[in-house]
């Protein structure tokens, strides 16, 4: 099937190249001459893994391609995804759905003959019916069918969730794109994917909610960390507890420092407004909002009072503190609405210098933190720091020689804000060790 995917970001470049390991052949298009001129080098605007060798692997087979030309992409298609943006919009937190709309145009105006179109982004209840007013009013001479195909993918292992996913949300009432969409998912099928065909607006708003509900997850056992640091107990077997039960689940109950990312801040925001219009407000997300945003900013507090920090007392000025990890989760580079943005902010204002590293988001992280100093590795940036801070799980993180970065430091103190350590072993390398709820 020949495929034509509008936007070249995480969701477009991920889901093209998977979908011509498949053996469709895709067209990736994006307006930015630069990213293309890279991907058809071979260079990768994100850092995903495995997806540098699956492009290239394509690349090399003849069925995926880039190009800025989207009437030519689109010409030739039978089925064209919009993955582009969709930002909060700024002042008022909607979706930014404007890249949604300019691309809609485009492709009315390209379109050859009838066509399946396919809003691939992250967009708000209804968007799937303007969208396809849009086309008829473009090109009322054309045959249109949109369909709603959210993602569901994790950054840092999305290739895994778009081959092997535990469902395929397909949002359509046309029969005519109901059979090109099986065709389009055809290998997952035969290989028992569960397919869920729904109305357009069903599945977009599934989306909406599966994002939100992983945001309560995250919300709630960070809460119930603050807790057991005030009572005593552990949050790790408090999390291991809860989680062994079929209906709560294991997965999204880490204590840490907040959720972020380029999917649940925009899209608790997005969900909140369109609750809001509406007149259905959704008040377990709103507080899910609220207080995330709050415990980016404790974490900071948090590092300080390991510092020996006490009630505005000034003891932290002039310290170092080395952050390991700055991207919003390991296996990405993505810094969007990451916790070390407000941790780093919260230290800057009490006159600590901060020390980093991160073993793919520094480049990323240079432009939103430009007052910190970039560090070649973990032992670099505890060079002569009063404390060490772990704020994203890398697996580099998951085994340092305690020792060796003891004898480095000013004073050993190391905050595990995602509790990859136990107390006992840090304390035996003569650690002063600071948890989330344990």
């Amino acid at each position: 099937m020949r495929i034509a995917m509008i936007g070249s970001g995480y969701v477009g470049l991920v889901s093209g190249a998977c979908f011509s390991d498949f053996g469709h052949q895709v067209v990736c298009v994006d307006k930015d001459a630069g990213k293309i001129a890279a991907l058809r080098a071979g260079r990768m605007p994100i850092f995903e893994p495995g997806l540098e060798q699956l492009v290239a692997a394509n690349v090399a087979a003849g069925r995926l391609s880039f190009t800025e030309d989207l009437p030519a992409a689109v010409a030739g298609a039978e089925a064209v995804f919009i993955a582009v943006g969709t930002p909060s919009r700024r002042g008022d937190g909607h979706a930014d759905l404007s890249y949604v709309f300019a691309a809609t145009e485009e492709i009315a105006r390209a379109a050859t003959g009838p066509l399946v179109v396919v809003t691939k982004s992250t967009v708000p209840v209804g968007t799937g019916d303007r969208v396809e007013t849009l086309l008829r009013e473009t090109r009322p001479d054309s045959a249109f069918a949109v369909v709603s195909n959210p993602e569901f993918l994790r950054e840092g292992a999305a290739i895994g969730d778009f081959k092997r996913p535990d469902r395929i949300v397909i949002g359509t009432d046309d029969a005519r794109a109901q059979g090109v969409m099986r065709e389009v998912y055809r290998p997952l099928y035969l290989g028992e994917s569960p397919i869920l065909f729904t109305g357009r607006r069903t599945a977009e708003l599934t989306k909406y909610a599966a994002n939100a509900f992983l945001a309560t997850k995250i919300t709630f056992i960070n809460e119930i960390a603050d807790l057991c640091e005030a009572v005593g107990a552990d949050v790790k077997d408090v999390s291991r507890g809860i989680g062994l039960d079929n209906r709560i689940g294991r997965k999204f109950l880490h204590a840490g420092p907040g959720y972020g990312g380029s999917c649940f801040p925009k899209d608790t925001l997005a969900l909140l407004k369109t609750a809001e219009d509406a007149g259905a407000p959704v008040r377990i997300v709103e507080a899910v909002v609220k207080v995330n945003d709050a415990r980016k900013r404790a974490m900071g507090r948090k590092v300080l009072a390991a510092l020996g920090q006490r009630n505005g007392g000034g003891e932290a000025r002039g310290r170092t503190v080395a952050l390991l990890g700055l991207t919003f989760k390991p296996n990405t580079d993505d810094m969007r609405d990451a916790p070390s943005l407000a941790i780093v902010q919260c230290l800057l204002d009490t006159g600590v210098t901060v020390r980093a590293h991160d073993p793919e988001g520094m480049e990323a992280a240079r432009a939103l933190l430009p007052d910190i100093a970039y560090c070649a590795d973990a032992y670099d940036a505890a060079t002569a720091a009063d404390a060490v801070v772990i704020v994203t799980e890398w697996d580099a993180y998951r085994a340092l020689d305690l020792r060796r970065l003891k004898a480095v430091m000013a004073a050993p103190v190391l905050v595990d804000l995602r509790n990859i350590y136990t107390r006992d072993e840090v304390e035996r390398a003569g650690f002063a060790y600071t948890a989330v709820g344990r």
